[in-house]
Formats: structure tokens, sequence, C-alpha cells
């Protein structure tokens, strides 16, 4: 029997790992993902794949987004794009937590004196601290 979102319930067949990539979020676009696939930034059980290569539940895949690796094990084979909720339950995320952002402490010039109200309003807007529009 076929659910409307892009999956057999009882399918044992696998899907393309750039419409799985796509369908499950992890790239913007299924180009993007194929890309990805070619460049070898998508790896299937610790081997480098081809864009054409079938994932099936229980597959551990690895896709690297810039400085970070992304490693999911998928639990659903998707056809079809799905929406973020239900993408999310397509896979299990066992990727480590990002890297803390650094967040450069503000220099003074040497002899510029205590802030003004002003200029530790944007201090703050710019940590994140305060209010993100004036009011």
């Amino acid at each position: 029997m076929t659910t409307t979102k892009g999956t057999s319930e009882g399918d044992t067949g696998g899907v393309r790992v750039d419409a799985w990539v796509w369908s499950v979020r992890l790239a913007k676009t299924r180009s993007a993902a194929a890309t990805a696939c070619r460049a070898g930034q998508v790896r299937v059980n610790g081997q480098r794949v081809k864009p054409a290569h079938t994932v099936r539940a229980g597959d551990e895949v690895r896709v690297r987004q810039g400085d970070r690796e992304r490693i999911v094990v998928v639990r659903r084979a998707l056809r079809k794009r799905v929406g973020a909720p239900v993408a999310v339950e397509a896979y299990v995320d066992n990727s480590p937590p990002p890297p803390p952002r650094v967040v450069p402490a503000g220099i003074r010039d040497r002899g510029a004196g205590r802030p003004t109200k002003r200029d530790r309003r944007e201090l703050d807007r710019l940590r994140g601290l305060g209010p993100s529009s004036p009011s």
C-alpha cells in the first residue's frame, strides 16, 4: 500500500541517495545533493557513492556540509520531499553537536572612553542580547 508521503509501507526497496538526501532536507535541491555525491561529500556505510546509489533502512549516511558532517541512519526511504516534521522522523541523527560559535569581543580604540548609551545598545544588539530593531 502506497502512502501519500512518497513511501511504501511494506516496501523493502531503496531510494536513490541523492533523492533521499534531498527529501529529508539535508540538501536544498536535488541537484545540490547529486553534486555533493559526485564530489565525494556523501558516504553510505563508509563508502563514497554516486547519486544513483540505493539507500535502504538501516544504512548510515554521512553528508559533509561545509565544515560540519551530518551522520544519519536511514529509518524510512522517502521518494518525495516532505515537510520538516515528517523528514525528521525518516532518520536518526547521530551527528556530533555543532561547535559553539565564537563571538568576537568588542574592541574599543585606546582612549575612546566609556561607550555611550547608543554604543552600548549597538554592542548588545550585535551580541544578541538586546532587541534586534529600534523601538
